[in-house]
């Protein structure tokens, strides 16, 4: 089973991934956070990604295709969920090409849908403890004391990229790069739409019928 989880940034598809991927015995590629792992330790392909990143726009299409392209190798043949990739109709081209080589195929293609308003409440609020990385949010999970973690009580960190600004572009890069994405597989009948405003527990109930 090959999944792919498409959606703006903040429409639950990380959390979902990790559901789902758990329950499936799928492997969870979360693209953002091979990113930022690769930020972390000043990589090439992190130093050459930070600073698309930290302003809210795409990171290259080659510089994802290659991240992609080289896991997909030892991943495939397991079952595969992909979260955050394609981010482009070149990526899903790309991918399209590198899973036709492996004799594979996308399944299905979920879409979260959540509002702009919804979106930007929910990005704008997070942080993150860098040492347990705990997450937390000012509104749905904020931490007992101001902008400390309540579990080894170091200071909460704001991703650049989750700055109102930076979110505010997030979100008009997505509309116009992104959402061509959703005809490339609405096209091969394979997209399935998810209110992603519902409850976690709720969506979670469409995911599993929409994958069996």
């Amino acid at each position: 089973m090959l999944i792919v989880f498409l959606g703006a940034p903040g429409a639950g598809k990380g959390t979902q991934a990790k559901s789902l991927s758990e329950k499936k015995g799928l492997t969870h590629l979360a693209t953002g956070d091979m990113l930022r792992a690769e930020v972390a330790v000043e990589s090439e392909l992190g130093m050459k990604a930070r600073s698309f990143m930290d302003r809210g726009d795409l990171v290259p299409d080659d510089v994802m295709i290659g991240m992609i392209s080289g896991r997909l190798k030892d991943t495939v043949s397991g079952g595969l969920l992909l979260d955050g990739f394609p981010r482009t109709v070149a990526q899903a081209e790309a991918l399209d090409e590198a899973l036709e080589a492996a004799g594979a195929g996308v399944d299905r293609a979920i879409y979260f849908e959540v509002s702009e308003e919804e979106l930007i409440r929910r990005l704008a609020g997070r942080s993150t403890c860098p040492d347990c990385q705990r997450a937390y949010h000012d509104t749905f999970n904020p931490p007992a004391t101001a902008d400390g973690c309540d579990d080894c009580g170091t200071t909460l960190l704001r991703r650049e990229d989750d700055r109102p600004e930076a979110v505010r572009n997030r979100l008009v890069v997505y509309e116009t790069q992104t959402t061509p994405v959703l005809d490339h597989y609405r096209t091969a009948g394979k997209l399935v739409s998810v209110d992603g405003e519902q409850s976690i527990d709720a969506v979670q109930t469409v995911l599993a019928a929409a994958v069996e």
